[in-house]
């Protein structure tokens, strides 16, 4: 059966692609020499919008198939001028005239064409918001750039998914993140959005990407000097809420023909208020829990490196990166204590906690790249990191009479965390020609350690005593040996892309109690091994043959492994009646992707996906000695997802528009034994996304902007059924400094309507959660450009340091 309609599907695809004509020509340099790797764009001749890109052969020869209409043709090649072709009429096979292009700096004879990035570019495997340049990201942090991104859902923990989906994978310039959970929230939240250049959402990634990930990748691209010689670029911002909060950054680069210098800092200081409520019935108590969270966060940033030109052919370079955060937390909670029979609070527990933390990673690479004519192309890379969470917090708990006139008793708690993560990678990559397509093969090798202690200390009259029976020290060792293999090629009318990759993983863990003076008692341990080698093929065909009705489709299988810290078997108590515990019998959970995706008139862009995930990660709020809860992960039986996305950008003149919608059910099914302890959910949720632009005044200086989403109610890891959530945004934006700089003045959530609330029942526990943040807040940024504007960019690299280090922490818990 399943064959039958893959055929009829691929026959329907076929069926309806049409008839194209061929665009082709050369390109020469000024003596009639063939320029090979000459970018040519394909352009309509109307309103200069791309409409398909090719590059060109040994020979300087290109080939470009496309329906009948008015086109023009620009080139482009490193160290020369820009071209562009008269406009030309296609109604059967057309050469253009050969191209000519001159030394950059030398006078040239063209078409003037204006030509910008779209808001929002729609490709088979992605789609690329162009975040630079937008208003309404004015001051805006990543996670809050994330939370508007379509398809994109932030949950009240602020763990992320995309189409429905978690386990997303997010990386930064092509690199995965260092960190989950809280302390990735935290590091996005630390990167600021004068710094982000676009935001990619990989929904199906190649065999050349880590496995991991069911929910796809989402690469955040940070912006780069795209001149050489000595330039850079300053930016400043301030917003304010209920706090004001300020950030600013510095870029330099410096080029010659030899050398490339590289490096940027950015700072942060913020100041944020949280409203949390949690509110629990259990057996015949409720516990009416209401806290105002504020946090204090400082964070430097900083990226340096150097490459070194070797040859035309060779390029060998160093890159150090780090992030280093401070923050103070303060949580001030009330939690009324109440006899459900009759509605009349017993006792009010008053507990206001505080912590200082420290979140400190450094990252080293050393990489060497060679290309050879013909397209062959090896990259090497070898990565250290290192990572280092320092967390003290004290957590008194007063208990007091329902008139708060009498102290009943007290439970005063200190626990202090120190966490020491090292990773260490090495991976290489090579393509090559084969058989008229590109054969990529690769290998990676990672080694990740990590040694957590937690000492939980118990106060009694201003004295820290080191609980024995409560603490521990967790060791984590985990080696992953991966290798795999693609290929891709183009035929006429359609192309088609298939690889495999095997990883092969390897872990222990070690549990160890804690002597009187806080180290480890290797005496005795709990201890835990596995080892398990998985395939992970990928395919996907596309048909081109007319490129304003294109159809691809695709599959692959993915897997996500859990997070170090939540495989660690020890608790941590949040307060008096609320704890998180790992689970050493977490597995990993896996996924089967299937993909169709259609692009009609280069705008309208469907895809539809369905995905099934089994041993699904998610996160329960349990019972135990009665009237307490512990929050744990476990994995769901299955999860399965189907999911509609259409999106279509518009442009008139100086207005342009962009609009993205999407849907997707999700049904989850687990049974954990015993009484109500079973789960059977299931949600249609759909999303919209929209955002106008308009530019006025003397040379289009001035830009206003518009925008606005809606999520409808859905349900969080897999057991907590959420409210709708949609917002709105509006800023302008004034160019300065004859063009080198702008300035941005914006309000989010003008109408703060941005709240969360969820639901679960289990266990007999029925659980409500919900609370605001500092949404809406007026939004200042100030940028400026200087320097050489000729300079090509920093050569970017992309680390071996992959999916091990996504995992160095746990998943965000209650209230974040």
């Amino acid at each position: 059966m399943m064959k039958k309609l893959l055929f009829l599907l691929v026959f329907s695809v076929v069926a309806t692609v049409a008839y194209s004509q061929k665009i082709s020509g050369t390109v020469l340099d000024a003596t009639g020499k063939p320029l090979d790797k000459t970018t040519v764009t394909l352009m309509n001749a109307k309103d200069s919008s791309i409409v398909k890109l090719a590059v060109t052969n040994d020979a300087g020869a290109y080939s470009i198939d496309a329906v009948p209409g008015e086109y023009l043709v620009q080139t482009s090649h490193v160290g020369f001028g820009n071209s562009y072709s008269k406009p030309f009429a296609v109604s059967a096979d057309v050469t253009v005239p050969a191209t000519v292009l001159s030394k950059a700096g030398e006078n040239l004879s063209a078409v003037v064409v204006t030509a910008k990035k779209p808001m929002i570019e729609v490709r088979a495997d992605r789609t690329i918001l162009n975040v630079e340049g937008t208003i309404n990201a004015t001051g805006n942090d990543a996670l809050e750039l994330l939370r508007k991104a379509p398809g994109v859902l932030v949950d009240k923990d602020d763990n992320l998914s995309l189409a429905g989906k978690n386990g997303v994978q997010v990386y930064i310039d092509g690199k995965p993140s260092p960190i989950t959970g809280a302390d990735l929230a935290a590091y996005l939240k630390s990167i600021q959005a004068a710094q982000v250049e676009s935001i990619e959402l990989i929904t199906n990634p190649s065999a050349k990407y880590e496995a991991a990930g069911n929910g796809g990748i989402i690469n955040i691209k940070l912006k780069k000097n795209k001149s050489l010689g000595t330039n850079g670029n300053v930016n400043l911002g301030y917003n304010v809420g209920l706090f004001g909060k300020y950030n600013g950054g510095l870029a330099l680069n410096h080029r010659n023909k030899k050398v490339n210098v590289f490096g940027n800092y950015n700072f942060n200081h913020s100041l944020n208020r949280n409203n949390f409520n949690l509110y629990r019935s259990l057996l015949d108590t409720i516990f009416d829990q209401h806290a105002v969270m504020q946090n204090l966060n400082t964070t430097h940033g900083f990226k340096t490196g150097l490459d070194y030109f070797i040859n035309a052919k060779s390029t060998i370079g160093v890159l150090i990166n780090g992030n280093f955060n401070e923050g103070e937390n303060t949580n001030f909670g009330r939690t009324d204590i109440i006899y459900e029979p009759t509605n009349v609070t017993d006792r009010l527990l008053i507990a206001n906690n505080s912590a200082v933390s420290s979140r400190n990673n450094t990252n080293f690479n050393i990489n060497y790249r060679n290309v050879q004519k013909g397209g062959k192309e090896l990259n090497l890379d070898a990565d250290y990191g290192l990572f280092r969470i320092r967390t003290n917090q004290f957590q008194p708990n007063v208990y007091w009479n329902p008139s708060q006139s009498s102290k009943l008793t007290e439970l005063i708690y200190r626990f202090i965390t120190p966490t020491n993560i090292d990773i260490f990678s090495m991976k290489a990559d090579y393509e090559q020609p084969f058989q008229k397509g590109k054969l990529g093969v690769g290998f990676k090798v990672s080694q990740v350690n990590t040694d957590n202690n937690f000492g939980r200390y118990n106060v009694n009259n201003g004295t820290a005593m080191l609980d024995l029976d409560r603490s521990n020290e967790f060791e984590y060792g985990e080696n992953v040996n991966a290798g795999y293999v693609s290929y891709n090629r183009a035929y006429k009318g359609f192309a088609i892309q298939a690889g495999v990759r095997v990883e092969n993983t390897n872990l222990t863990g070690d549990s160890y109690p804690l002597n009187p003076d806080g180290t480890a008692n290797k005496n005795t341990s709990n201890s835990f091994k596995r080892n398990y080698t998985d395939l992970f093929p990928s395919a996907g065909i596309t048909y081109n043959k007319n490129p304003k009705n294109q159809w691809g489709l695709s599959y692959s299988r993915r897997i996500d492994r859990p997070a170090y810290q939540d495989l660690n078997p020890f608790e941590m108590k949040l307060n008096e009646y609320t704890y998180q515990r790992g689970n050493i019998n977490l597995r990993p959970q896996y996924s089967n992707i299937f993909s169709l995706t259609n692009t009609y008139g280069y705008k309208l862009t469907t895809s539809l996906t369905y995905s099934h995930v089994a041993d699904v990660f998610t996160q329960l709020i349990d019972t135990a000695e009665e009237s307490k809860s512990f929050i744990s992960k476990q994995n769901l039986a299955t999860q399965d997802v189907i999911a509609l996305n259409v999106s279509y950008p518009f442009s008139h003149k100086n207005y342009s528009f962009y609009v993205n919608t999407g849907g997707n059910f999700s049904k989850y099914e687990a049974d954990f034994g015993g009484g109500n302890r079973k789960i059977n959910l299931d949600v249609f949720t759909y999303n919209i996304y929209m955002q106008h632009s308009y530019k006025f005044g003397k040379a289009k200086q001035w830009t206003a902007e518009a925008s606005g989403f809606y999520n409808s109610p859905t349900i969080w890891q897999g057991t907590f059924k959420s409210i709708a959530m949609y917002s709105m945004d509006a800023g302008l934006q004034k160019t300065i400094f004859k063009g080198q700089g702008n300035f941005k003045v914006s309000v989010s959530d003008i109408f703060q309507t941005m709240r969360w609330k969820g639901e679960s029942n289990f266990s007999g526990q029925q659980t409500i959660a919900f609370g605001t943040w500092e949404s809406r807040q007026l939004r200042t940024s100030l940028t400026w450009r200087f320097g050489n504007s000729k300079v090509k960019a920093a050569r970017q690299r992309k680390s071996s340091l992959e999916e091990e280090q996504k995992r160095t922490q746990g998943s965000g818990g209650i209230g974040g």
